[in-house]
């Protein structure tokens, strides 16, 4: 897997695809949430930009995969984790967690994959599920983009 900067939009882009692909595929409901929560732009991220992060996604996954079972990529904790642990600060985990459950209840179905992804980043970033809340993320958002929060604060 390539790596890139801890907290950097590209790393927290690729949890985001990671939440997206788990199930084993994209789903237009997935990527409806990515739209609407308006996630690419808090991460200053054009849809361009966003599609070249899942493309490397798909291609480092490919690489690194640890079972191909029925069409289905699996990557192995060890590979989930290294992907986890760049993203550090407790406030973009809990920002990250929020996106990646409304992308994961997108279709209604929480698959086994997303189970696992979901499970094993509370467990990784010691973050409860209760902790995890649009006020959490929302504050996630204005420390991590101010310029954007200001700006939508003004318009209400």
């Amino acid at each position: 897997m390539r790596n890139y900067p801890s907290d950097s939009n590209e790393a927290m882009a690729r949890i985001l695809a990671l939440s997206m692909l788990a199930d084993g595929g994209l789903d237009r409901s997935e990527l409806e949430v990515i739209v609407t929560t308006k996630i690419l732009t808090r991460l200053n991220m054009t849809e361009a930009q966003f599609e070249e992060v899942v493309h490397a996604l798909c291609q480092d996954m490919l690489q690194c995969m640890r079972g191909f079972d029925y069409g289905k990529i699996e990557l192995d904790r060890k590979v989930i984790n290294q992907l986890l642990a760049e993203i550090t600060q407790p406030r973009l985990q809990k920002l990250l967690l929020s996106v990646m459950l409304a992308v994961v209840d997108a279709d209604g179905q929480m698959s086994d994959g997303e189970a696992v992804l979901i499970s094993q980043a509370l467990d990784f970033w010691s973050v409860d599920l209760v902790e995890v809340s649009h006020v959490h993320a929302y504050r996630a958002l204005s420390e991590h983009r101010p310029d954007a929060v200001n700006a939508s604060r003004r318009k209400h």
